[in-house]
């Protein structure tokens, strides 16, 4: 049997890994548009870029993994073309490659702005390693940083140019920082670390336009007249996820490749997974598409185990995290509509976490500078405890003690 996987991100890696951990005997091949071999997204935005990590160092395994677990990579090659009914694909090279399972891992992409100058040199993006080596080269002679986005990598950025000096400016079309990510309690705080930083921040800014001179950005204007100068800008608004391939071949999408429970889609030699599919999830009333490190990697073990003759519904908790300077911002769950959020701790002493409630459901938890607390949600996430809004805001709970109370009843 061969096991075909298109991409090698962290998701298509984990397929290839976990297939060879569970003694798959068959034929594994990885084939990848970048020209490295799989490496870690998330230090792109923080350690790759103060030097504190090197290529080497965000690569998820060295070059020796790969043969002696007899995992074949192709990397530099982009899939053009999907023949279900071959079973087979087309590289951009030309290679026609045939498969027993395809597994679907393309990821996804950077939303691309459409304004005039957007084109400049300086005007810059981050999601691989080519871009964060421009941006590392490009950091070297800025002075004032310009940022759209105050999602989490804008903010990863803003933290490491305010880090090195530099004036540093963040323009969002929303009206606070990761909205649609985290509530507004942990929003006003991280807004408010970032400026005790000297970053300043602009809301409710639309871009009209990038300035420039002899070809290289020199600042940019919004369309209700603001303008800043710059001479690197990074754009960050949000990420599109790469179906074209899915699409072509007559497979359903909608905002990702549709996949089932256990991450098939409706043609049984075919899966996706990771930033790019769109996924029922137990902790969600409907599909959606997650974008972290932890769902590609549980989907990658969960796509592998079902290839290994171990079939079971991809059931995991979603967490995600994001440093941004001194700030450990961890997540657990998914928040849903109406809710209410209840602090437990101080946000004045630069640690607290926000339990948000859907109904009497705890839906998920914002964690910062608090890592107990993050850890404690996803256990309770995990075996749907649903403490108590007084339970959480009383600093005097355990919440680790609340698990061990449902062992208890259970026994």
């Amino acid at each position: 049997m061969r096991v075909v996987v298109v991409g090698a991100g962290q998701a298509g890696f984990q397929v290839a890994a976990s297939l060879r951990d569970g003694q798959f005997q068959g034929e594994v091949l990885l084939v990848g548009e970048e020209t490295s071999l799989p490496y870690q997204r998330p230090p792109l935005s923080k350690a790759y870029l103060t030097g504190d990590a090197d290529a080497s160092s965000v690569m998820l395994r060295a070059p020796s993994f790969y043969a002696e677990r007899a995992i074949e990579v192709r990397t530099g090659d982009r899939v053009v073309a999907l023949d279900r009914l071959a079973a087979r694909i087309i590289t951009q090279a030309g290679e026609t490659i045939p498969y027993d399972h395809l597994v679907l891992a393309t990821g996804a992409r950077n939303r691309i702005l459409s304004a005039p100058g957007v084109e400049l040199d300086g005007v810059l993006y981050l999601r691989g390693l080519e871009d964060a080596d421009r941006i590392k080269a490009a950091l070297e002679n800025a002075a004032r940083v310009a940022i759209i986005g105050a999602g989490f990598i804008g903010l990863e950025f803003a933290a490491v140019a305010a880090r090195r000096g530099l004036a540093v400016t963040v323009y969002e079309a929303q009206d606070r920082v990761m909205a649609r990510a985290v509530s507004p309690e942990t929003a006003a705080f991280v807004q408010s670390v970032h400026e005790a930083a000297g970053i300043r921040f602009e809301f409710g800014a639309l871009v009209e336009a990038f300035a420039g001179r002899d070809g290289r950005v020199t600042g940019l204007s919004t369309l209700d007249g603001r303008r800043t100068e710059a001479d690197l800008v990074l754009i960050g608004i949000g990420v599109v996820p790469n179906e074209e391939l899915a699409t072509e071949a007559g497979l359903p999408v909608a905002n990702g490749i549709s996949v089932d429970a256990h991450l098939l889609t409706p043609d049984p030699a075919i899966s996706a997974l990771g930033d790019c599919a769109s996924h029922p999830s137990r902790f969600a009333s409907g599909p959606v598409r997650i974008e972290s490190v932890q769902n590609a990697v549980d989907q990658g073990k969960c796509v592998a185990q079902r290839l290994l003759g171990h079939p079971a519904a991809y059931a995991s908790v979603p967490w995600f995290w994001s440093d941004q300077g001194t700030l450990k911002i961890q997540m657990a769950g998914l928040p849903g509509r109406d809710e209410r959020s209840i602090l437990r701790g101080d946000p004045a002493a630069g640690a607290f976490s926000v339990f948000r409630y859907t109904g009497d459901r705890l839906s998920s938890v914002e964690s910062v500078n608090r890592p107990a607390d993050h850890m404690a949600a996803r256990r309770l996430l995990e075996a749907g405890i649903n403490p108590s809004p007084e339970q959480v805001s009383d600093p005097g709970t355990d919440l680790k003690s609340l698990l061990s109370a449902r062992r208890r009843g259970a026994a």
